[in-house]
C-alpha cells in the first residue's frame, strides 16, 4: 500500500523539484508511462496546474513571448452617434511553457494534447479600445504540444471605439484600430510577437467574414509600439482595420426618389409661366418632399453633417426658390396684364443681354427707345407705334371723323402698354430659363459626385 501511494507520487515531486531548481526546469520532460489508451493520467501535470499563478518561465530575467493574430469573422454593427463598432473576432494566443515537455515515440506518438485554460497560466491580453464586458464563454480549452507550445484559441464579440467620418455618408469608408496589449506584465516580463502574417490574417478574415451586408472589410495592417505609463513600459501591437460601407442600400432608397422629385420639379417649368396649375402642382411636390425626407429619417446618420444631409438640403431649397419664383411670375404677369409698371433701366439692359448678347452693348441707341436699344418690333407680339398706326383699319375713319390727335395718343398709349406686357412676359421666360438651368446643372453635378464618390 505505501509503495504504490510512493509510486503514484514520485512523478509529481520530481516535476515540483524541477520547477523549483532554477536553470533545472528547462531540461525536464514528462515520463509517459502514465500516457496510454485511454489518454492522459489525471495528475500527471497536476504539478503544473499548481503553478499556474506563476508566469512559465525557467529564468525570469527572460521575458516570455506571447504570438497573436485574429480572425474578423463578421462585422456587426457601427453606430455613429456614440461612435462604436462591433464586431467577431477570433482570438489565437500561442506560448511556451518549459514544464510541459514530453518524448512522442516513448508516448505512444502523442504529440498534442488539449487542457481546461482553467488549469493554466493565460497571459493577460486585452484590447484598449475595448468598451464592454467581456463575454467570452467559460470552459474553453487549450492545445499543447510535446514541445511545451500552447495555442489558446478564443472567440469573442469586439465592442470598441472607433472616431468614424460620416462627411461621405453613404460612400464612407472607416478605419478603426484594435491596439493589443498587456495590463499586468511590462516589456520586462511579455513582449508581443505576431502569429501570423497579417496579409494572411486580412485574406482569412474577408475570406471567412460572415456578413456581406452594409459593411465590407476592405484591409488589415499593423504597427508595433510601445505604451508607457509612468516608469513602465507596455508592449503593443496596433491594428488597422479599414471598412467600407455598401451604398447599394441607401441610394436606391434614398438618393434615387430624391432624385425623381428634383427631376420632376424641373418639368415643371415646361407647363407655361401663366398657368394657374403651375403653383399648385410645385406644392404638392414640396409637401412630398418633406413627407419623404420624415420617412427617411432613420436611415440617415443621428450625429454629424454628412455630405447626403447637404444635397437634401439643397434639393428642398431649390424646391422652395422654385416656388417663390412661380408665385413672383404669377403676380408679376397678373399685374402686368391690368396695370404694367414701368420697367427700371438695369432690368431692361440686364433682360437684353441675356436674349441677344451680341447687342448688349450698342454704340448708340436710337432715339425714342429708352433704355432697352431696341425697338418693340424686336420683341414677340409688339410692333412699331408708327407702323400700327398706318395699319389700324380705325385710324383713317377716325381722322375722317375729325380727332386723328386723340386716335393717335390712345394708339400710342396702346402700343406702350403691349410693349410692356411683352418686356415682363419675355422677363418671366427668362427667370424660368435661367432656373431650368440650374436644376439642370445641380442634377449634373449630383449624378457625377455619386459615381465619383461610389468608384473610389
Amino acid at each position: 500500500m505505501e509503495g504504490s501511494w510512493f509510486h503514484r507520487e514520485r512523478f509529481p515531486f520530481f516535476l515540483v523539484l524541477s520547477l523549483l531548481l532554477p536553470g533545472r526546469g528547462s531540461a525536464f520532460t514528462i515520463n509517459c508511462s502514465r500516457f496510454g489508451q485511454q489518454g492522459v493520467y489525471t495528475t500527471v501535470l497536476d504539478s503544473v496546474f499548481d503553478r499556474k499563478a506563476f508566469r512559465p518561465a525557467t529564468n525570469f530575467s527572460i521575458p516570455t513571448l506571447v504570438n497573436i493574430s485574429f480572425t474578423m469573422s463578421a462585422v456587426l454593427d457601427v453606430d455613429e452617434q456614440l461612435q462604436l463598432l462591433s464586431s467577431f473576432l477570433w482570438l489565437e494566443m500561442v506560448w511556451d511553457n518549459p514544464f510541459i515537455r514530453w518524448n512522442p515515440e516513448e508516448c505512444e506518438g502523442i504529440t498534442k494534447i488539449s487542457v481546461a485554460t482553467k488549469n493554466l497560466w493565460l497571459p493577460d491580453i486585452f484590447i484598449t479600445e475595448f468598451m464592454d464586458v467581456d463575454k467570452t464563454p467559460k470552459g474553453l480549452k487549450a492545445y499543447i504540444n510535446n514541445e511545451g507550445r500552447i495555442r489558446y484559441k478564443k472567440p469573442m464579440k469586439v465592442t470598441s471605439i472607433c472616431e468614424l467620418d460620416i462627411f461621405y455618408f453613404p460612400f464612407d469608408q472607416q478605419n478603426c484600430t484594435l491596439t493589443f496589449s498587456s495590463f499586468l506584465y511590462t516589456v520586462e516580463s511579455m513582449l508581443l510577437g505576431m502569429e501570423k502574417e497579417v496579409w494572411e490574417i486580412a485574406d482569412t478574415s474577408r475570406n471567412i467574414i460572415q456578413t456581406h451586408g452594409e459593411w465590407e472589410l476592405l484591409s488589415i495592417s499593423k504597427a508595433t509600439a510601445k505604451l508607457s505609463m509612468g516608469t513602465n513600459l507596455y508592449d503593443q501591437i496596433i491594428f488597422y482595420v479599414a471598412i467600407r460601407r455598401s451604398p447599394r442600400l441607401y441610394v436606391i432608397n434614398l438618393l434615387v426618389p430624391s432624385g425623381f422629385l428634383v427631376a420632376i420639379d424641373a418639368l415643371s417649368f415646361f407647363l407655361p409661366a401663366e398657368s394657374e396649375n403651375r403653383a399648385p402642382f410645385k406644392i404638392t411636390l414640396l409637401l412630398g418632399y418633406n413627407v419623404f425626407l420624415l420617412m427617411m429619417n432613420d436611415l440617415l446618420p443621428i450625429s454629424g453633417t454628412p455630405l447626403i444631409s447637404v444635397y437634401f438640403a439643397l434639393c428642398l431649397s431649390l424646391m422652395v426658390v422654385s416656388l417663390l419664383e412661380t408665385i413672383f411670375i404669377t403676380y408679376l404677369l397678373h399685374l402686368a396684364t391690368t396695370q404694367p409698371p414701368p420697367m427700371p433701366h438695369w432690368l431692361r439692359s440686364l433682360l437684353l443681354c441675356c436674349t441677344s448678347p451680341k447687342k448688349c452693348c450698342p454704340a448708340a441707341p436710337q432715339k425714342g427707345n429708352t433704355g432697352l436699344g431696341l425697338s418693340p418690333a424686336h420683341l414677340p407680339g409688339v410692333k412699331e407705334p408708327v407702323e400700327s398706326v398706318g395699319k389700324v383699319p380705325g385710324l383713317k375713319e377716325a381722322e375722317l371723323n375729325g380727332c386723328p390727335g386723340s386716335t393717335r395718343a390712345q394708339q400710342e398709349d396702346k402700343a406702350q402698354k403691349q410693349h410692356l406686357v411683352s418686356l415682363w412676359v419675355q422677363f418671366s421666360h427668362v427667370m424660368d430659363t435661367l432656373l431650368f438651368r440650374l436644376y439642370l446643372l445641380f442634377m449634373a453635378t449630383s449624378i457625377t459626385t455619386v459615381i465619383v464618390l461610389w468608384n473610389t
